[in-house]
């Protein structure tokens, strides 16, 4: 069987609870891809990401608004500071000095200060580049979406494939034991030979193996599923769709034809946004030759005592208040701001030259999943004929078999060509479903 795990990479997600689940669920693909965007493990953090873009935000535009800080400072002088003084002050001798403690010993002030930013030139940028910021985490989620989408139909196909492929290899195996009973029975009358019996249980041992394995494949493609839409993987999860059906409802033409806005592409949008970021890095690098005003006013008390008293009733306190203004002019910087506005122009212009080659990419990727849906449904419709002669070859080949007329050998030829042919239409139909998934991920329509 072809390799039909492609989800691989959610296996990686964190940790995964591996008790089954009593109470089953059943989902349509559309229910699945519903269920996962709200449960899936990385949705659920891109839609974490996109409230924390919105608190940075406001993070962001808070620190341009008032800011009030307060400050409570005890200290206790273990050994005080002395000053010497003229003795005249208390009556010795002129040229002489006497040595007095500088203060009491201990002291505690309290302050409260309100600070304001009146112009920043990095406060404004900062500002606007929060928008661009903000719109990356929305398209960011958005991305994830659709990944997460794209995962579920992928998982929920390969179900269908596993489960197809055990229903298909259980016939195969029963018409497969019957051909070998009735030859064992001709070959112990005496009517055959021993290598038409040999060659049925070649084939028939080769069914079985494929069997097997397409029953572990069934197991690991459900707890895939699971996992990707944010169930634990033991959930016993029914699926109400057929692979047929789903196929037959992804065969349409209308997105071949369909305008395509690039605008809408989620990935343009992106490398749309890394073209702000840089944009508003090239605006903040020029704006650190402004100057910068900031404006503050406090108001405090201080006291004193010998001993700590300072919540005793009757304790004097002294207050103060200061009113300033900080105003910095940047001068000189030895030409580092023009060497950092230099850089900050030529990641700009590199993050423009990057936008027009995803552009010209995305262009190309879109003609490519074209030309890939057009080749999965022709493959297909290939591949339903081709089952269709293979089954009448293999049904000719049983009645001139039971008749006589063809060898066992022959026969084999004819089932093994049938049990691929099988394989073959089964794979067909999920690539028209992924192929479809991956033009309308690019075209961002569901």
């Amino acid at each position: 069987m072809r390799t039909i795990i492609k989800t691989g990479l959610f296996i990686l997600l964190g940790t995964i609870p591996l008790g089954a689940q009593e109470t089953k669920t059943s989902f349509s693909l559309n229910e699945a891809i519903a269920y996962a965007l709200e449960h899936n493990y990385q949705s659920i953090n891109a839609s974490r990401d996109l409230i924390d873009a919105q608190k940075q935000k406001w993070e962001t535009i808070a620190t341009g608004l008032p800011q009030i800080n307060g400050t409570v400072s005890y200290q206790n002088q273990l050994k005080q500071q002395v000053v010497q003084l003229p003795g005249e002050i208390v009556g010795q001798e002129p040229g002489t000095f006497f040595e007095t403690p500088l203060g009491q010993p201990q002291q505690i002030s309290a302050t409260g200060t309100l600070t304001q930013q009146i112009f920043d030139g990095s406060y404004i940028v900062g500002v606007q580049a929060t928008k661009a910021f903000l719109d990356y985490s929305q398209n960011n989620k958005e991305k994830t979406d659709l990944d997460v989408r794209k995962a579920v139909i992928e998982a929920y196909g390969n179900v269908l494939l596993a489960q197809e492929s055990v229903d298909i290899l259980e016939k195969n195996r029963k018409t497969l034991e019957k051909n070998l009973y009735e030859t064992k029975k001709i070959y112990e009358n005496g009517l055959g030979d021993e290598e038409s019996v040999d060659q049925l249980q070649i084939t028939l041992s080769s069914i079985e193996s494929q069997l097997k394995n397409a029953q572990r494949l069934e197991k690991i493609t459900l707890q895939m599923l699971n996992l990707v839409m944010g169930l634990p993987i033991g959930s016993n999860t029914e699926l109400t769709e057929t692979l047929d059906v789903l196929t037959q409802e992804k065969i349409t033409f209308d997105l071949l034809d369909s305008d395509f806005n690039i605008e809408n592409n989620v990935d343009y949008k992106i490398v749309q946004n890394l073209n702000e970021q840089r944009y508003f890095e090239l605006k903040l690098a020029k704006s650190r030759a402004l100057p910068t005003l900031n404006a503050f006013i406090n108001y405090g008390g201080l006291s004193f005592g010998e001993r700590f008293s300072f919540f005793d009733q009757g304790q004097d306190w002294f207050g103060f208040s200061t009113f300033g203004v900080d105003l910095n002019i940047p001068i000189f910087s030895s030409l580092k701001r023009n060497a950092s506005t230099q850089r900050a122009k030529i990641a700009y212009e590199k993050a423009k030259t990057q936008l027009t080659e995803a552009e010209e990419q995305i262009h190309l990727q879109l003609e490519n999943a074209k030309s890939n849906y057009i080749l999965a449904i022709e493959e297909y419709q290939t591949s339903k004929d081709n089952l269709a002669l293979a089954e009448r070859i293999e049904n000719k080949n049983q009645t001139k078999y039971s008749e006589g007329l063809a060898t066992s050998f022959e026969l084999r030829q004819a089932q093994t060509q049938l049990y691929s042919t099988q394989q073959e239409y089964l794979q067909s139909m999920v690539d028209v479903i992924n192929r479809k998934t991956a033009l309308e991920i690019i075209l961002n329509s569901e």
